[in-house]
């Protein structure tokens, strides 16, 4: 079956920005979470720790 993980963070209820596994990179909503989008995006071991997050910490919960 299909797991997705999604890493979501939120200031005031407001999300700002999210990781998606389907997506693969960090999508910002606001200014700051584009700025902090384009950071994390840029950073090979945050991408790489990130997209493989679904199998060492999605799938063994399933």
């Amino acid at each position: 079956e299909k797991v997705r993980f999604l890493h979501r963070h939120f200031y005031n209820r407001f999300e700002f920005v999210t990781f998606d596994s389907d997506v693969g990179r960090y999508e910002g909503f606001t200014f700051l979470g584009e700025k902090w989008a384009q950071f994390w995006n840029s950073d090979p071991k945050i991408m790489e720790n990130q997209r493989t997050a679904v199998d060492w910490l999605c799938r063994h919960n399933y």
